[in-house]
Parts: C-alpha cells; sequence; structure tokens
C-alpha cells in the first residue's frame, strides 16, 4: 500500500507581486492549466492538467507522492477521505465496487458526481446501468502516483461530463531509475506485495510495476484479492516532438457479507451475512498513447488516443428484494461488458501574460447491461437487458491573461454534445442527442504582500442516471458560484472559499430499493478552510475542511414524498481532516498523526434522520535503514463504531482498528 516516502515539504517561498515574478513559461499540459518550463525531455505528453497553481481563481487541493504514501489508507477512496477530507461513504464492497466519495455536498452515489481523470483518460463509465459515470478508482495504482489534484467545482473548461462537483486528476510517475520491491502486512489477513522499476535516459524513461493485495476481511464472506499492472513509456522521437504511451490494468475478486439491520448495528452484531453466494468480480484496463510537438517556442500542441474496456459482475443481497429485510434469499445479479475509444487534442500559445488553449475531445462508448434476480447465484428473472451506445464530443477554451501586475482574468467555457442509443432485448432501439454549454469565468486580485483574492462563476453537468435505458434524459446542471482569499507566507498557505452551487434538475437514488427521483432543485453552500503551516523546523501541519448546507429546493419523489427544504440524503454539514507531522530536517525517521471527522449525516431514504458526528484517529512512522525503508501505520487508533453507509435502515459498518506495515528496499 505504500511506497517509498519523502518528507512533505509545506514551506513556501515568500509570495512576490507578478511583475516580478518571471515571464510565462511554455504550458507543458494540454489542456493548458498551467505553465511550467522543464527540459525538453522531461515535458509531460499527455493531455492532461497540470498542476494547479496558487494564483488560479479556484479552490484545489494537491496531494504530493509523499503524502499518498504516508497515508494509512486501505483504498484509494479512503486515502483522499484522509489526506483531501473528502466525504466518503464506503459501499462495503471490494475493489471494483465503486465507493460514494463526495464533494460540496454532492452525494455523487458510487462517485459519479466527480470526474476522475488517469494520465489524461476519463475513467467514469458512460451508459452504466448501475449510475451512470459509474466511477471506478481501482484502477489507481498507488505506487506510481506522483501527483493528486482536486479541483473543487467546475471551474476547469478541460473537463466536461461527470465534472458536476470537481475533479480528482492523477498524474503517474514518467520515469525513474532503479528497482524497488515492497510487501506490506495487516490486519484481517492483509497481505500485499508490489515491484517498481525503471529507467531514466536521456531521451527516454519509463516506469513499470506490478501489484498483488489480498485480505479476508474484517467481517465473515468479505475477503477480496486484487492484481494489477502499470507502464508508462516517454520518448523523444525529434528535436520537438515527444511520444508518452501507457497501459493501466487490474482484476479483482470479492465476497460480501451484505448490510446490516439498524438493531443489528446498534448491537455491534458484525458478524452476520446476508447471502454467503454475494460478491462479484471485475476486470478493467486502459491503453493511450500521446503526442506533443513544439512547433515554436510559444506555442504546444498536445494529442492522446485512448482505449478502455471492462467487464464486471456482482451478486448482493440488497433490502428488500431480500436477504436480512425480508428473508426470501433472492439476490440481484449485475453483469456489464463494455469497451471504449476516445481521443482529446489541444493547442496552447502563450506569451509573457496571457495563455491560450483550445481543444476539441471526442469519446465512444459501448455498454452491455443486465439485471436479474437470482437466488444462490442461479438466475430467476430478468429486470433488465440493455446494449447501449453513446458517442459524445466537445470543444472547449480556457485563457488566462494577466491584466497588470496584480489582476489576473480567466476566461473560458466547452459546449459538449452527447448522442446515446438504447436498445432493449427484444424492443426497438431509441435515440436521443443533446449539447450543454458550460461557461467559465474567474478574477484573481493579488495583493502587494501576501494575500490573493478571488472570485468565479462556472457551470458544470452530468448526464442522469438512467440515459441507458432512456437516452432522452436531460442533464444535470450547477451554476456555481466561488469567492475566497488566498495568503501565503514562508511558513504558512492558508485558503479560504465561499461556495453556492445551484442545481437543476436534480436527481436522488436509493441503493436498497433500486430507484431514482429527477427533476428537482436543490442548492449546495457552505465554506471551506485549508492550511499548511510548518511550526517548527520538524514539525509541519495541515488541515482541510467543508462546512456545508445542502438542501433540496424543491423535490417531490415519485412515492410522492415532500423532500423540499430537507437535507440533501447521503451528505454531512461537514467533514474535514486534519494531520501532524513530524519530521527533522536530518533525521532518518518520521512521525504522523491524523484525523478525518465526518459531521451530521442524513442518509439514503431517510430524510428525517440525522446522524451524530464522528471523528477517525489515525497514526504512521517510519525509518530508514540504509536502502531498506520500514513503516507502520494504525487506521482508526480508537477502535471508533460508526456507519460507512446508511440507507433505508440498513448499514454498511466502518472498519474498526486495523495495523498496517510494510517494508521497501531500493535496489
Amino acid at each position: 500500500m505504500f511506497v517509498r516516502l519523502v518528507v512533505l515539504a509545506l514551506s513556501a517561498a515568500p509570495t512576490l507581486t507578478w511583475a516580478q515574478q518571471p515571464a510565462r513559461t511554455d504550458s507543458l499540459h494540454a489542456h493548458g492549466d498551467s505553465l511550467t518550463r522543464q527540459p525538453a525531455h522531461r515535458q509531460e505528453t499527455t493531455v492532461t492538467a497540470a498542476p494547479p497553481r496558487r494564483e488560479e481563481p479556484r479552490s484545489a487541493v494537491t496531494l504530493s507522492a509523499a503524502v499518498v504514501q504516508q497515508t494509512p489508507a486501505i483504498n484509494p477512496y479512503e486515502l483522499l477521505r484522509q489526506a483531501a477530507g473528502l466525504e466518503v461513504h464506503d459501499q462495503g464492497q471490494g475493489p471494483g465496487f465503486a465507493s460514494d466519495a463526495s464533494v460540496r455536498g454532492f452525494s455523487s452515489d458510487h462517485s459519479t458526481d466527480l470526474a476522475l481523470w488517469i494520465d489524461g483518460v476519463p475513467i467514469n463509465e458512460p451508459v452504466n446501468g448501475h449510475s451512470e459515470g459509474y466511477n471506478d478508482w481501482s484502477l489507481l495504482m498507488p505506487q506510481a502516483v506522483r501527483t493528486i489534484d482536486v479541483f473543487k467545482g467546475p471551474t476547469s473548461a478541460l473537463y466536461g461530463n461527470f465534472a458536476l462537483a470537481g475533479t480528482v486528476n492523477v498524474r503517474t510517475l514518467e520515469r525513474m531509475t532503479g528497482v524497488q520491491v515492497a510487501a506490506d502486512g495487516g490486519a484481517y489477513g492483509r497481505i500485499e506485495g508490489s515491484v517498481l522499476g525503471g529507467f531514466d535516459h536521456d531521451e527516454s524513461g519509463g516506469v513499470f510495476g506490478v501489484r498483488g493485495l489480498r485480505e479476508d476481511g474484517w467481517r465473515p464472506n468479505s475477503g477480496y484479492r486484487l492484481g494489477q499492472g502499470h507502464a508508462r513509456v516517454v520518448r523523444n522521437v525529434s528535436g520537438n516532438a515527444a511520444l508518452d504511451a501507457g497501459v493501466e490494468l487490474y482484476a479483482a475478486g470479492w465476497d460480501s457479507p451484505g448490510f446490516l439491520t439498524l438493531e443489528q448495528f446498534d448491537a455491534r452484531e458484525f458478524d452476520n451475512v446476508s447471502d454467503p453466494t454475494d460478491g462479484g468480480f471485475k476486470r478493467h484496463a486502459q491503453e493511450r498513447v500521446s503526442l506533443r510537438v513544439v512547433p515554436s517556442g510559444s506555442m504546444v500542441w498536445r494529442s492522446t488516443v485512448y482505449a478502455t474496456q471492462g467487464r464486471w459482475q456482482l451478486f448482493l443481497t440488497t433490502p428488500p428484494e431480500g436477504g436480512s429485510g425480508e428473508g426470501s434469499g433472492s439476490q440481484t445479479e449485475e453483469e456489464d461488458r463494455r469497451y471504449g475509444f476516445g481521443a482529446t487534442s489541444a493547442l496552447t500559445w502563450s506569451s509573457r501574460r496571457t495563455e491560450v488553449t483550445v481543444g476539441a475531445e471526442g469519446r465512444w462508448d459501448h455498454s452491455d447491461y443486465e439485471n436479474l434476480f437470482t437466488t444462490s447465484r442461479l438466475r430467476d428473472s430478468t429486470q433488465t437487458d440493455v446494449v447501449a451506445r453513446q458517442a459524445s464530443g466537445a470543444l472547449f477554451l480556457q485563457s488566462n491573461s494577466d491584466v497588470g501586475p496584480h489582476l489576473r482574468v480567466s476566461v473560458g467555457g466547452r459546449y459538449d454534445v452527447l448522442g446515446t442509443r438504447s436498445t432493449p432485448e427484444g424492443e426497438a432501439a431509441v435515440s436521443d442527442a443533446k449539447g450543454v454549454l458550460s461557461p467559465k469565468l474567474g478574477v484573481l486580485y493579488h495583493l502587494k504582500r501576501f494575500v490573493d483574492l478571488y472570485a468565479n462563476v462556472s457551470k458544470g453537468f452530468r448526464q442522469t442516471d438512467g440515459v441507458i435505458a432512456d437516452p432522452t434524459l436531460p442533464f444535470i446542471t450547477a451554476w456555481a458560484y466561488e469567492t475566497g482569499a488566498k495568503f501565503d507566507a514562508r511558513d504558512l498557505n492558508l485558503s479560504v472559499a465561499l461556495f453556492r452551487m445551484d442545481v437543476s434538475n436534480e436527481q436522488t437514488f436509493d441503493p436498497i430499493t433500486l430507484t431514482s427521483t429527477s427533476g428537482g432543485r436543490s442548492r449546495r453552500q457552505g465554506v471551506e478552510v485549508d492550511l499548511r503551516a510548518r511550526l517548527a523546523p520538524a514539525v509541519s501541519v495541515t488541515t482541510d475542511w467543508t462546512f456545508n448546507d445542502a438542501k433540496y429546493r424543491r423535490f417531490v419523489t415519485e412515492e410522492g414524498d415532500t423532500l423540499s427544504g430537507a437535507r440533501v440524503v447521503n451528505t454531512a454539514k461537514y467533514v474535514g481532516s486534519a494531520a501532524v507531522e513530524v519530521a527533522p530536517p536530518s533525521a532518518i525517521w518520521l512521525a504522523r498523526l491524523s484525523t478525518n471527522v465526518v459531521g451530521p449525516y442524513t442518509p439514503f431514504d431517510e430524510p428525517d434522520v440525522t446522524l451524530a458526528s464522528y471523528a477517525l484517529l489515525h497514526a504512521g512512522g517510519q525509518v530508514r535503514i540504509g536502502a531498506a525503508l520500514l513503516q507502520l501505520g494504525v487506521r482508526n487508533l480508537l477502535d471508533r463504531t460508526y456507519p460507512e453507509l446508511r440507507a433505508g435502515g440498513f448499514v454498511v459498518p466502518g472498519q474498526p482498528r486495523s495495523v498496517y506495515g510494510s517494508v521497501r528496499y531500493d535496489f
């Protein structure tokens, strides 16, 4: 789970006025979100956004490889919860079954309100019958991560469908030398091994990795297995052109203990298993090739083509279909087989004070989805059997201009068109196409010393759940408004943001009854605080908090329940994370204590219920002995009992105290 650590450097140089800063430099990442000059053979090739700069008029969090590697997280969702303050509600299944990651109070069933990109390739799965935009983070290999950026809100013109609440953008290592071998062990039979190696030559570089993981699970019938592979190779093909190719793949299988009733959870009867035949598997792969050309010193053209393939099947006893809720023993079986292709191309022109990126992207996805009732994995009847295809395309523009020494203006937008064709088994095909315009505008004013004031307005969208069967369903859209301040000093980085998001065609999904309701309106508004400070040469502190008021403005369910004025389900009033790290500059060790907090929480299908807040405490440390790195981490140090997910009176309990250790050796 861990990789070799480096000490996280939190201090920043004193902020200069823009007139004192170096001239703007070439954007090395298409979509051109940032400008960073590096030696030619080090430049990024893939079409993806670069790390967010502090002087951009928006809220964002960047996680370095060091933070990723030293966080005692059991999966990628847990990593973002602990390190970036995201609200996460784990679905309680194994890898391949997407959990809920939420930004700014979007319930984000299976993380569908967040766009995930890895090395310039979108991961959300369109025309998915389980949930539109099903967001499988298990494709992310922690050992190969270089940085993770979390963009709050739909402020970037570089991301379209599913970037309703924000975007998680992952960059992997481009090159390395030597070989790193790791062995990890932990509670509940967790065993993990990984090998990461590569090369770094003047004109080429690469990184290759494999990873294997198995765990028995802390509840009966909750074990899982995962095998993963990663490869990335870069090569300069001429003085002004470079190729970058990569592959991500994994295979996983898991068993499922199912949901607990509220009475079982309150009595801590965690050993209950709804159906011992519950479980599933997933296979997922993506391949890409990127080309970067520099026709002149002020212009960069980047293009990426990619392909994706996936198949998953799951058996899950979900009340009220059966199991502990009614005792019928009936399961829901779902199977999804898919493949797709896509391409993105962008041209960036930059001068001393201006950068403009224009580009286009296209995507085509094919899905074959079945949903059936089964008993002990024997099929009883079919609920849904549909084949769907979706073609999408977009044009986008993003520009950043310095107007004088203190004012920066960011203007952009994109126009997306989606066409979907649905063919249910034995029925005629249904097709529909629609488009959506998403403007973006931001302004940042830099004061003379350490403070930047900013404001932005933007529009985001995602396709509605159920479009796989009904292509005429409209988009869910949100107008987002944000204003804030950023303070940067030598040993302190602080940002405070006020946000509001007005949502049209609001949709809520109930994972218990497997029904959804659309057509309402809602509003999220609140405050975000991000702090990174060095208290002493050996002590640093980080914290990230969101305080949120998320309510339906007008919403009536299909059953006739009026939710107008009620809190948005599956969201908390506040979430946050904080960490203290002790790392003497010349020492061979470091120690880290962290917490993540979830405030009062409104579960699915229980709008009148508010669960109490809770906090989890985590600890970790490392020591280097020669070429070996020894690490130890404890998750949920105080063994707090808490609900990961609750819906309709049924609960997925959170994992109790868990100890993990690892050994890394560099050859």
